[in-house]
């Protein structure tokens, strides 16, 4: 069986001036055409050549021994080759260039970027880039519970929160209730492992540790309080979406730090508000 996107040993079963046709040994009659340009040298009838297979400019199946820069099931970076009303080329190291359309793009793509990809086989049979790469990300990762990774946000869902690719091949997310600071599509993220899930997936933070967390928000807040002239216009009664858009913090966070700067006596709480001393 020819698989459109791997590479696979085919044997040689045919030859003809302008290439050799290949199939596989367990069925002859489906074929494929290698190029003469691309044939190695010493190939004869029955010869077993190692191909990948995409289509050409014509939409017709065809073999190269050339190496792609992906593959079916894997993940990667593309340099952005080109930009039209349709969608996006990429340059994956082969002579026809890859295409992203727009409805595979999780944010608009331009000339020069590299966006993070995997491969599927559309409708029409043909192979496009998709930056939905979920179900191509691994789920073997190094990484250990409150381990530092670096990963780049690729989708974003109202529901679970943000989707994140660790070392651009690792399956993470940023679960919603974490998502106190504005993340976006396309970001690269610096979280902590809060949890290696059964499955393997990641579930990332990215804020530290409580014990860690509290001096970073103590000094936030006293900034914040310093841009409103050393009197924060509320405290901790405050209700969870303003301590939200005001401080991108959780209200439990939020009244955390505010009883660290109490305590260390650089604050006083009024009744509704917070004055710095």
């Amino acid at each position: 069986m020819l698989k459109l996107g791997e590479k696979q040993k085919l044997q040689v079963v045919k030859e003809v001036d302008f290439g050799v046709y290949l199939a596989d040994e367990a069925d002859t009659e489906e074929r494929v055409l290698l190029p003469a340009k691309q044939v190695p040298a010493g190939t004869e009838m029955g010869s077993e050549i190692e191909v990948f297979l995409y289509r050409d400019s014509k939409d017709r199946m065809i073999a190269t021994t050339n190496e792609p820069l992906l593959k079916m099931g894997e993940v990667t970076r593309l340099k952005v080759a080109d930009v039209n009303k349709y969608g996006a080329f990429l340059d994956w190291g082969l002579e026809k260039d890859l295409f992203l359309p727009f409805k595979q793009q999780t944010i608009r793509v331009r000339q020069g970027d590299t966006p993070l990809v995997s491969l599927y086989i559309d409708k029409s049979g043909r192979l496009c880039a998709t930056m939905n790469v979920y179900h191509d990300l691994s789920t073997e990762s190094p990484y250990h519970k409150d381990d530092r990774v670096t990963g780049y946000v690729y989708e974003s869902s109202p529901e679970f929160g943000m989707f994140v690719a660790v070392d651009d091949k690792y399956s993470g997310l940023i679960p919603r209730k974490e998502l106190y600071e504005e993340v976006r599509i396309g970001d690269t993220v610096v979280c902590r492992v809060a949890a290696v899930r059964e499955d393997g997936k990641l579930d990332l933070s990215i804020r530290e540790k409580a014990y860690l967390q509290i001096e970073a928000d103590a000094q936030k807040i006293l900034d914040v309080i310093d841009s409103f002239d050393g009197v924060l216009p509320f405290n901790d009664k405050a209700s969870p979406e303003v301590i939200k858009r005001e401080m991108q913090m959780s209200k439990n966070e939020f009244k955390r730090a505010v009883g660290h700067l109490l305590k260390n006596g650089k604050i006083e709480i009024k009744e509704k508000a917070i004055r710095r001393i």
